[in-house]
C-alpha cells in the first residue's frame, strides 16, 4: 500500500515523530552539557568572590586554586563567625565576604561585599546585574574604578541606626557614602537599597557573636 504523503494524517504523524526525535536530542545534549555548565556557574561565583577581595585577572585554574587558598569557610560551614558569609584570609588578614541580592532598574542585581575583621570596614566589592543599560547602569559591574570607591568605607556611623553605607548623587559623608553612577540614578539606588537590606543580616549575626569588641563597634 502506497503512503499518501499529501494526506493530513501522514503530515501529522511525520511532524509528531520529528518533534519527539528533536526533543530527545535536545534533552540528551542538555544532560551531556549540564555538568560543564554547572562547573562554569560555580567557577563564575568563585571569581566574583575573589573580585570582591580585589583579586582579579585570573584564568579558570588560577581562580580555582586561589579560591581554595583564601576561602577558609563557606556559608553554613564551621567557620569562626559566619553562617551567611564566607570567612577568608588574604595576606594574613581575616576577611568576611557577604552575598548581596536586590533589584536594579530593569532586573535583578547581585554581588559580594568583603568586610575586614571589624565587620565595619569595606575591603572590596563586586556587583553583577541581569539587564541594566550598557554604559549606564551596567557600570556597577563593568567599572572596576567605581567598585574601588567602596574600599575603606564604613558600614556604620555615630547617630545612624542600621547601615549607613549608601550610594548617593551627592556625597556629604565621604566615610560612608559613594558617588552614584552617572546617568544611572535608579540602578545606583538599587545598589544602595541592596546594601541596606542585605547587610542587616550581617549586623544581626555579629550581634550574636560573643565578642564584646565586635558588639561595641556596631553600637558606635
Amino acid at each position: 500500500m502506497k503512503l499518501n504523503t499529501n494526506s493530513n494524517s501522514y503530515i501529522i504523524i511525520y511532524s509528531a515523530i520529528l518533534v519527539v526525535i528533536v526533543a530527545f536530542l535536545l534533552a540528551f545534549v542538555y544532560q551531556a552539557l549540564k555538568p560543564m555548565q554547572d562547573a562554569n556557574v560555580a567557577l563564575d561565583l568563585k571569581k566574583q568572590i575573589l573580585y570582591s577581595l580585589n583579586i582579579r585577572n585570573l584564568d579558570g585554574a588560577e581562580a580555582e586554586a586561589k579560591y581554595n587558598e583564601v576561602v577558609k569557610s563557606e556559608p553554613g560551614g564551621s567557620g569562626e563567625f559566619t553562617q551567611e558569609c564566607y570567612d577568608c584570609e588574604v595576606d594574613g588578614k581575616k576577611l568576611h565576604v557577604c552575598p548581596l541580592k536586590g533589584m536594579g532598574l530593569w532586573g535583578g542585581i547581585s554581588g559580594f561585599i568583603a568586610l575586614e575583621d571589624d565587620w565595619d570596614t569595606v575591603y572590596g566589592v563586586y556587583f553583577n546585574h541581569e539587564s541594566e543599560t550598557a554604559g549606564l547602569g551596567a557600570e556597577i559591574k563593568d567599572s572596576q574604578a567605581w567598585q574601588e570607591k567602596f574600599i575603606g568605607k564604613k558600614l556604620h556611623k555615630d547617630g545612624v541606626d542600621g547601615i549607613a553605607l549608601s550610594v548617593v548623587k551627592k556625597v556629604t559623608d565621604p566615610e560612608t557614602q559613594v558617588d552614584a553612577v552617572t546617568g544611572a540614578t535608579l540602578t545606583s539606588n538599587g545598589v544602595s537599597d541592596m546594601l541596606q537590606e542585605c547587610l542587616k543580616g550581617v549586623v544581626k549575626h555579629v550581634e550574636s557573636v560573643p565578642f564584646d569588641s565586635l558588639k561595641t563597634n556596631l553600637k558606635q
